[in-house]
């Protein structure tokens, strides 16, 4: 058998952690066993979802690069297979009309609320239609068997059972003709051939429903997984202000894709003591025996550890990548009038935490300086600092070769010559180089400006700080 896994998102807001994570275990395991992984939009909540949502979503799944081998399918484009599947329900009386209004519906659970009664509905429409005419709206019910338990083995919960008196006649379709999410799963699941189940443990209880849905329609029960929630450092229900923002928001923010990846395969799921996993350790570790059954807590330190770790360890023409993104993001569209990025990320990736952070300090090698760090003016350009940049203006014109060695060794005789530390000569030439006295060692500063950019912005430097 084929392992089929599917990532089935609804699209009333942005893909956030918790939903990555079902993703990235989907498409895991189905890595790991050879086998198809599938994107499903589940939009029949037409009044929430949107096209903005459905749009991040993708681009969020395609910057992670879990990528799908069917679909994006959409539930909104198989209504007439819905449909054709309810017909078939109706014939065979394992589904009926209910005209009950909503008002008696409300009446129901509150008097059995008030009796201490489990809130079902009552299947006043199951078998006697004669207070209705044709024309009324109605909703269709799925006729939940009476008897019997469902049981079913979930790989992370173990065995689950549920009597199906406490399971009421759920509602597959609604007055208005479109079909419900519980229902529309099932067919989904059947028609794709879906084999794991892998999502949220918020879906455990409708879990017991669908497999009797599963059962009415002849169709194979997938095996289901549901991964433990995620909380916050606290121990309450992540929220935006535990850090759970946006998939994209994390690009945004500077993340890579391959430290976001790594850290959501580490809440639920572990091999050993290891925290570090390439994407290939991931597919081949990856077991779903192996998830945890308890919660587990988002720490963002953890987070932007291993972004910088990645930031160090990764070929630099994969994070030269998404540094294009951030310098775009920022206006540096052009970016022939500045170094390869590669070497920007070589020189940049111990001294930077994000991507966003690192393409700020790039700026200075893309675009032309506007202004000088007041800080870095204050502490560094003091008396003699002028005369420091004419002398490295003279020296470094005649220089013939442009490189960071040969730009240090001359740096170095102007201060041996004027009995200065490196500090007073280099700082200096920092904050006219880069406006800023942070920056790469000075000689690899200036390779990154270039030949021609340095010496003009020396010579704007000695204009503005001898005036």
């Amino acid at each position: 058998m084929e392992v089929k896994t599917r990532f089935a998102p609804s699209p009333t807001g942005f893909l956030h952690v918790g939903g990555a994570r079902t993703a990235l275990f989907s498409w895991l395991y189905a890595k790991h066993c050879k086998g198809q992984f599938v994107l499903r939009i589940e939009d029949t909540d037409r009044e929430r979802s949107t096209q903005e949502a459905i749009d991040a979503i993708i681009d969020s799944m395609k910057w992670l690069e879990l990528n799908w081998d069917e679909g994006p399918y959409y539930q909104t484009k198989r209504f007439d297979r819905y449909r054709e599947v309810i017909d078939k329900l109706l014939a065979e009386g394992k589904a009926y009309k209910c005209y009950c209004t909503k008002e008696r519906v409300d009446a129901l659970r509150e008097e059995q609320k008030a009796k201490g009664l489990k809130q079902r509905y009552d299947g006043h429409c199951r078998d006697d239609h004669s207070e209705h005419s044709p024309d009324e709206p109605y909703v269709i019910r799925f006729r939940n068997p009476d008897e019997g338990v469902v049981a079913f083995d979930d790989m992370v919960k173990g065995h689950i059972e549920v009597k199906n008196s406490e399971l009421d006649d759920l509602i597959i379709q609604r007055s208005d003709g479109t079909p419900t999410y519980n229902f529309c799963v099932v067919v989904d699941d059947w028609d794709m051939g879906i084999t794991h189940v892998i999502r949220g443990d918020d879906h455990v209880n409708n879990t017991p429903r669908q497999i009797n849905i599963y059962k009415a329609l002849g169709a194979p029960v997938p095996v289901f997984c549901h991964l433990a929630m995620i909380l916050g450092d606290d121990g309450t229900k992540l929220s935006k202000r535990h850090g759970a923002v946006s998939v994209m928001q994390y690009r945004e923010d500077g993340f890579l894709p391959e430290a976001l990846l790594n850290y959501l395969v580490r809440l639920g799921w572990s091999h050993g003591d290891q925290e570090v996993f390439s994407v290939e350790e991931m597919i081949n570790l990856f077991t779903l025996d192996a998830i945890t059954k308890s919660a587990s807590g988002f720490n963002t330190k953890k987070l932007e550890w291993l972004n910088a770790h990645y930031m160090k360890t990764l070929p630099a023409e994969t994070v030269a990548k998404e540094l294009v993104w951030h310098l775009n993001r920022i206006g540096v569209t052009d970016l022939s009038n500045g170094p390869d990025p590669k070497l920007v990320v070589k020189n940049y990736c111990e001294r930077t935490h994000t991507l966003k952070e690192m393409a700020q300090k790039a700026l200075c090698y893309y675009q032309e300086i506007t202004e000088y760090d007041p800080a870095g003016v204050k502490k560094w350009m003091k008396e003699g600092s002028v005369d420091v940049l004419k002398d490295a203006l003279a020296t470094l014109s005649a220089l013939t070769s442009w490189d960071a060695q040969s730009i240090d060794s001359q740096l170095e005789i102007i201060a041996k010559n004027r009995e200065i530390g490196m500090g007073k000569v280099g700082q200096p030439l920092r904050i006219a180089v880069t406006g800023s006295a942070m920056s790469p060692g000075i000689g690899d500063t200036m390779m990154l400006v270039g030949r021609d950019r340095t010496l003009k912005r020396i010579e704007k430097a000695i204009e503005h700080f001898g005036a």
